[in-house]
């Protein structure tokens, strides 16, 4: 099965300090040795981070990118940026980028594409909202999702995405899909990935994106399907990120 990896998106959060401070813990952190860590913070915090994950096992990873190499686009950032900077991962198709900032499906597949040509790793995000789910449409809408990506990349290319299932309805709402349901949902995606090609499903790392927690994290992550966690909030905080690093060993 693929190394657990334990990912933090810092979203719109953090501080130099903040920082400094996971740069010190993450060095001195005895974390278990089959353990892939990384840390998705804001853009202009990316340099530092840099320079403060150099020494510990954490990779550095960005929120999004822009689906072009350059030219006037105010406010974007490019992937040969990113890799510049010292990042290696990238997030793509997060729920909030596509709800609020109305990336559809084809524009994730634009930002996947440009994240390989520039040699970064995407974090594909996945994700269905509650009337979604509630319509029992929530397996359908994710799989969608997932199709309209590795329908648009070739073989070699669909072998270095790492995906991310983050139902919508449980982020930063306090509620967390059961052990059981978030499985569910990350044995679908396997069996979908089956059907594009030999090992890829066995290869790809799986990560759930609801509210995982240091209190919850050992319960998901003992899914025969759950590979690892992408972390919002519990990011933020020191000694609960290590504990969920620590249930991933």
């Amino acid at each position: 099965m693929p190394t657990p990896l334990i990912a933090g998106n810092w979203k719109m959060n953090g501080s130099l300090d903040l920082i400094e401070s996971f740069g010190r813990a993450l060095a001195d952190a005895e974390l278990p040795s089959r353990l892939e860590v990384a840390l998705m913070v804001p853009f202009p915090y990316l340099e530092a981070a840099s320079r403060a994950l150099t020494g510990s096992r954490a990779a550095l990873g960005a929120q999004t990118l822009s689906d072009q190499p350059s030219g006037a686009f105010t406010g974007e950032v490019s992937g040969e940026m990113l890799r510049e900077v010292g990042a290696s991962l990238v997030l793509v198709g997060h729920s909030e980028r596509r709800t609020l900032f109305g990336e559809d499906d084809s524009a994730v597949l634009a930002r996947v594409r440009r994240a390989l040509e520039c040699e970064l790793t995407p974090v594909l995000c996945l994700g269905e909202t509650l009337e979604e789910r509630d319509a029992d449409r929530g397996e359908a809408v994710v799989i969608g999702q997932l199709e309209a990506v590795l329908d648009g990349l070739e073989a070699g290319q669909r072998s270095r995405l790492v995906i991310a299932y983050e139902p919508v309805w449980a982020i930063g709402t306090g509620r967390t899909a059961t052990p059981e349901q978030a499985q569910a949902i990350h044995a679908a995606i396997r069996r979908r990935l089956a059907r594009y090609g030999d090992g890829l499903a066995e290869g790809t790392q799986l990560l759930y994106g609801g509210s995982m927690k240091a209190d919850n994290a050992a319960d998901l992550l003992v899914q025969p399907d759950i590979d690892g966690g992408l972390v919002g909030g519990a990011s933020l905080k020191i000694d609960d990120f290590l504990a969920i690093c620590q249930s991933a060993g």
